[in-house]
């Protein structure tokens, strides 16, 4: 019984402090420009995990039009479309609870106006940004002056610039930190990590990338020499040994 007072209290606590941070926001929010939320951003999903970074300071706004769309399609009978909106759903009640903004659900009446029409209208009035995937929508909001984000430009804006299997060279600079390995840098300055480069220091060898390890601490290749690298090695120490 002890237990579960405790575990109240905290969530109580929580969700207190959730409030107060928000309300705390809101009161320096005034100036802050507006980020009208489209159906197809929340059924997407991927706009929760941005939130919840930090990235987001603006003010997002969600219109009841779209969540009425959402809903509609959560009752449809296609099976795919009804688990896709009822995520949506579920995303933008979660966006309620990301502490870095606010998330307005504003009642723009509801009517029989289609969604995009609704959402180039409360932009353009208010100088607002449309946060949206749909192309079509994209392209009347650039006809008509206003400003959108599509979170498949950022996707493609931050993706890794070399896959698994890509070759390139790269100059070994100092041995890794188990044994064989050796440490060089692309120009963006991401450290690659080199299996059986520790005896190469100061040349440069072409490398075959292997995995891509990404944190928030930055991101880290591991690579293998290819064969083309080994050979050239094994064929320069032998010349070496003959020098002797």
């Amino acid at each position: 019984m002890e237990l579960f007072i405790l575990i109240i209290t905290i969530f109580i606590f929580l969700e207190t402090t959730t409030l107060l941070i928000k309300n705390h926001r809101r009161v320096f929010s005034g100036n802050k420009q507006k980020i009208y939320v489209d159906t197809s951003a929340l059924i997407d999903g991927r706009i929760l995990n941005i939130a919840k970074t930090g990235f987001i300071r603006e003010d997002l706004i969600i219109l009841k039009s779209v969540l009425k769309e959402l809903q509609l399609l959560a009752d449809s009978k296609d099976a795919e479309k009804r688990t896709r909106a009822r995520a949506g759903l579920e995303v933008a009640s979660e966006l309620e609870r990301v502490v870095y903004f606010n998330t307005e659900i504003f009642d723009d009446g509801e009517g029989n106006k289609q969604v995009d029409e609704e959402l180039l209208k409360f932009a353009k009035q208010n100088h607002g940004i449309i946060l949206t995937l749909d192309y079509n929508l994209i392209k009347r909001a650039a006809a008509e002056k206003i400003e959108t984000l599509n979170i498949n430009d950022l996707a493609l804006s931050i993706r890794n610039e070399f896959l698994p299997g890509e070759k390139l060279t790269v100059k070994i600079l100092t041995k890794g930190s188990n044994p064989g390995q050796g440490i060089g840098h692309l120009k963006d300055g991401t450290m690659v990590v080199v299996d059986k480069a520790a005896n190469k220091i100061g040349e440069t060898v072409a490398v075959e990338f292997v995995k891509i390890h990404e944190t928030s601490a930055g991101k880290m290749v591991f690579a293998k020499l290819t064969d083309s690298a080994r050979h050239y090695s094994g064929r320069n120490q032998k010349k070496r040994l003959a020098s002797k």
